[in-house]
């Protein structure tokens, strides 16, 4: 009987030992591959830190553009002065050749900010701009107007030399917060005339509440622009924008000096609009009358002002100024 016994419970143990196998199997292949997929992913990560880092310590390539005064000593000690990091990007050696008054910073080959020294206003800096004061000296945001970017450049508008910082507005932060240019010397130059404000004057009787009856947005970030930069005594209205041009329409203005019979016209909910591409103005910018009015109206349309702002500016001037 104890035999019997004693096999019986060899031989089931020997059953569960078996059962229990696959299940401790199984549980260490799940380690190992646990184990290898930690691995990997450490590998990745560090693979990618070395990528990133190669990219940051890459030269900068910068090419020549106008700036009259970068090789003066005012740049050359602003350039020397200017912090190890902005916007927690290391500052970044630039390739050669290197234009004088430069530097940047960079975090990997998308991921960077530039800077120069001693560049010129830009064109559009005029009586209508709005600098914002950040760090003790005012600047001056410009956007690109190409589809799809998120970049824009601050210009000083009261030191020089002129600096110009060029960064992504994505990061939510203005690089311009960690650059002090209020120790260059302050300077209070004179903006450009506002859009269309050159333009000669012409029969402005049916255009009597023109600029009072104008709506508070013309398109989407566009505000409506309080006198004196708006001038109702000139039938001028303003609308602007952070870091945009302004959208500027004046009513009674002489007819366009380069219209002709047969030029191409541009029909908007029933208002033909010719565009004079030779009125110049900033890149994309362009100066556009509606024509068939009691009077001659103008519009400064700027690059990202798109369909939206000739379309609402169509409605506002259709509700204001009678037809011919």
């Amino acid at each position: 009987m104890t035999t019997a016994a004693s096999t019986e419970a060899t031989t089931g143990a020997g059953s569960q030992a078996s059962a229990a196998g696959p299940f401790q199997s199984n549980r260490r292949l799940a380690g190992i591959l646990l184990g290898i997929a930690v691995a990997f992913t450490i590998a990745v990560l560090v693979g990618a830190r070395l990528v990133l880092q190669r990219a940051a310590d890459q030269p900068v390539a910068m090419p020549v553009i106008p700036a009259p005064q970068a090789s003066s000593t005012e740049c050359t000690e602003f350039i020397d002065a200017l912090p190890a990091k902005v916007l927690g990007y290391g500052r970044a050696e630039l390739a050669d050749p290197a234009p004088a008054g430069a530097a940047a910073w960079q975090k990997s080959s998308t991921e960077r900010v530039t800077l120069r020294c001693g560049v010129d206003l830009p064109l559009q800096y005029t009586t209508l701009s709005q600098p914002e004061e950040i760090g003790g000296a005012r600047w001056l945001e410009v956007r690109d107007t190409a589809p799809g970017s998120t970049l824009a450049t601050w210009f000083t508008t009261d030191r020089s030399p002129v600096i110009a910082v060029t960064g992504d507005t994505a990061s939510g932060r203005s690089p311009v917060e960690d650059i002090d240019a209020s120790r260059l010397a302050q300077v209070d130059p004179a903006p450009a005339p506002a859009p269309l404000s050159q333009l000669a004057s012409g029969d402005a009787t049916a255009c009597r509440g023109f600029a009072e009856a104008a709506p508070e947005h013309i398109a989407e970030g566009f505000s409506l622009v309080d006198a004196p930069l708006a001038d109702p005594d000139t039938n001028t209205v303003a609308w602007t924008a952070p870091g945009r041009e302004p959208v500027v329409v004046r009513c009674g203005v002489a007819a366009p000096e380069h219209y002709h019979a047969g030029a191409r016209l541009a029909q908007v909910n029933g208002t033909p609009w010719f565009e004079d591409s030779a009125s110049g103005g900033a890149a994309g910018a362009a100066t556009w009358y509606a024509l068939g009015r009691a009077a001659q109206v103008a519009a400064y349309i700027p690059a990202a002002g798109g369909n939206e702002v000739i379309t609402n500016l169509t409605d506002f001037i259709a509700g204001t100024v009678p037809p011919a």
